[in-house]
């Protein structure tokens, strides 16, 4: 049976090494630490969490902990590990970061099956079954051989990632369907104010506390990234002839032309999550909640996602990847982590496990596993792989993600409790088709 290259050893790498591996499926797993260090890791551990030492909320009512759930009757290696590591944090899953990385790494180097190469992987074989897990921060080597494989176009170096809210927390007495100068359809959530509130919004906006975040590397910068504070600087009114013009949208109720209009675009095919278009920012994320709640129709928005700007690589899944995280172009390559769009530690572990489940059935001869939309990791999967592709940013877990339930329920908390309810009952149909890993 063909061997398997995997392509990273971080969190995505590690939980597709050991699913494959336990298959019996021999892995070359190749990571770059510590012969060639990154600008984020510390050590040549795999696995290593670079950030927060967080893996955020372990509560069934919460999207985190659905997911993580979801992960464990999956079999997750990382979770197997992050539990040996725990240490207190309420109601969140927290780990001594050396400890974890350390168990991950003793799990890879002791199983059989498992080959680890220390050394840059820079060129994507032409045969065997290849898996791309390199992170945010994939080198410029490896990056060009994606471009080459997706296009320069499909590949994304800098990160500009405007704020997102979910549908049903957009306030429809302040906002109204439309498309500028009504060609098209109305796609877009207009969101007008008047003039003493635009100017209320401008104020707070241009003396907001700002997080710098990491470096840019200024090769990748685009005019079009340009965070909505920085633009809202140069003038009171850049704002109203950029990305808030009212200039071609009509206010139905009739009251005249708005002073400024903010648009919300739909990112899903639910039509569940708009993002604020124009409104990429480096703004704190306290701010972001505070100074975005100005504008009257999202008073009580619901953000899924905040805004960030930093140096990530990652490649437009929707143009690129199946649902199987499998290459559109060559059927033999996956991607998985963050490289494909997700957002966060087990967002992106999670995702390791999909793919490492779909080679395994890729070399056995067997259908590819598409989880159900119902489960927050096959929404989330659904999401970066179905999205628009001219408009595709990186997105996390969140409840906004999965489909509506059968019979609706006001009350976000019991909500989010059936949400968890439905999702865990469904992914209980797959288990049969996991073995037993730990």
């Amino acid at each position: 049976m063909s061997k398997v290259n995997i392509f990273g050893g971080g969190l995505a790498g590690c939980e597709a090494a050991f699913r494959i591996a336990s298959s019996g499926i021999k892995v070359d797993l190749w990571e770059m630490r510590p012969e060639t260090p990154s600008p984020a890791h510390q050590t040549g551990n795999l696995a290593e969490l670079v950030c927060s030492n967080s893996l955020k909320s372990e509560l069934l009512n919460t999207a985190q902990g659905l997911l993580k759930q979801e992960m464990r009757t999956l079999g997750s290696l990382l979770l197997f590990c992050a539990d040996e590591a725990k240490v207190p944090a309420g109601s969140a899953l927290a780990v001594d970061r050396k400890i974890f990385s350390e168990l991950v790494t003793q799990r890879i180097i002791a199983h059989p099956n498992i080959n680890l190469i220390r050394k840059e992987a820079d060129t994507i074989p032409d045969d065997g079954i290849t898996l791309i897990a390199t992170g945010p921060l994939t080198s410029e080597k490896l990056s060009r051989e994606i471009a080459d494989l997706g296009g320069q176009e499909n590949l994304y170096f800098f990160d500009a990632i405007a704020p997102s809210v979910t549908a049903e927390s957009i306030d429809r007495k302040y906002a109204y369907k439309g498309s500028r100068y009504g060609k098209g359809s109305d796609d877009y959530y207009n969101c007008p104010l008047n003039k003493e509130q635009y100017e209320e919004f401008y104020q707070n906006l241009v003396e907001a506390d700002i997080s710098e975040g990491h470096s840019i590397d200024k090769k990748f910068f685009f005019q079009s990234c340009t965070p909505i504070e920085i633009m809202a600087r140069r003038g009171k009114d850049t704002l109203r002839f950029g990305p808030m013009r009212p200039v071609g949208l009509v206010d139905p109720t009739g009251d005249g032309p708005a002073h400024a209009v903010l648009q919300l675009r739909q990112e899903d095919k639910a039509g569940q999550i708009y993002g604020l278009v124009g409104f990429q920012t480096r703004l704190r994320w306290g701010e972001q909640d505070r100074i975005f709640r100005l504008i009257p129709a999202l008073k009580q928005a619901d953000f899924v996602r905040y805004g960030v700007m930093h140096r990530n690589t990652y490649i437009n899944s929707p143009q690129m990847l199946k649902p199987a995280l499998q290459c559109k172009n060559r059927e033999n390559i996956f991607f998985a982590g963050q490289i494909t769009g997700v957002e966060g530690y087990m967002e992106s572990a999670a995702t390791g496990i999909i793919a490492g489940i779909n080679i395994v059935n890729l070399l056995k001869g067997k259908e590819p596993l598409v989880l159900s939309e119902d489960t927050m990791l096959g929404a989330l999967i659904q999401f970066i792989t179905s999205a628009s592709q001219e408009n595709f940013q990186p997105m996390n877990a969140n409840f906004g993600l999965l489909p509506p339930l059968e019979k609706a329920v006001k009350n976000k908390a019991k909500r989010y409790e059936a949400y968890c309810e439905r999702a865990l009952t469904n992914i209980m149909k797959y288990s049969e088709l996991f073995i037993e890993l730990l």
